[in-house]
């Protein structure tokens, strides 16, 4: 990893725009759990707001917003040729972006899932730590998927869109086989297998969901610092 374009990359990210961006969902589900805790009482919600709100569509929106930031506008505009001309191995900047995009996943999509758990249950401590576990597996994988859809395509938020609300919403709903090849699965799997309360209609089992997250985040890091290689050497955008 390479710290000046960590530094330059956190910048971009926590630019004042993108940086009242990344506060917009996690304080909306806030202020969702406060209210449902004043008006309904503890224990009410908890699933919906945590596990489905948080986790299956919140997180995932942050990743793919931090992703985009550290990388898209630099080849929508062009500059990414200027950072390459630089004696930086690709890899090493694919990793930098990776970095910095998934320590904002954890601080603003997977850090927020215990303490909403909290909120709504304020007894829940271990839930809510399951809850962190399962954000944060979430967050290595659903940053090093976006980060190479950010590398491939100048649509990487419109992709990543879909991906979530379709594949992971829709037909992960649907089709019990896919949850061999859903995020939202393995993350959940990640909680089941630390809180028992978690309850898992049907489970992969948490070697796999691990191991399959770590071949998304490793492997969507490799294609970027690929897809980086080919930007250089033909001077694309």
């Amino acid at each position: 990893m390479n710290l000046v374009i960590i530094q330059l990359s956190a910048q971009a990210l926590l630019g004042r725009k993108r940086f009242l961006l990344l506060l917009v969902l996690p304080l909306a589900l806030a202020a969702l759990a406060v209210t449902i805790r004043a008006l309904a009482g503890p224990d009410v919600g908890y699933d919906e707001v945590v596990a489905g709100l948080g986790l299956g569509i919140a997180l995932p929106l942050v990743a793919l917003l931090a992703t985009s930031s550290v990388l898209g506008p630099e080849i929508d505009d062009g500059s990414i040729v200027y950072l390459l001309a630089k004696p930086v191995s690709r890899r090493v900047v694919a990793a930098s972006k990776f970095v910095v995009a998934l320590g904002a996943t954890v601080l603003f999509g997977a850090v927020p899932l215990p303490l909403l758990g909290l909120v709504i249950s304020p007894g829940s401590t271990d839930l809510s730590l399951a809850w962190f576990a399962a954000g944060v597996l979430a967050s290595a994988a659903y940053t090093g998927l976006f980060l190479a859809l950010a590398a491939l395509t100048r649509h990487a938020v419109v992709a990543g869109l879909l991906f979530v609300f379709f594949w992971e919403g829709l037909l992960g709903n649907l089709l019990v086989g896919v949850r061999w090849v859903s995020i939202g699965a393995w993350s959940r799997q990640a909680a089941a297998s630390v809180e028992a309360e978690v309850v898992l209609t049907v489970g992969v089992g948490i070697a796999y969901a691990v191991s399959a997250a770590a071949v998304v985040m490793l492997a969507g890091v490799w294609f970027t610092g690929l897809r980086l290689r080919s930007f250089s050497m033909r001077g694309e955008t």
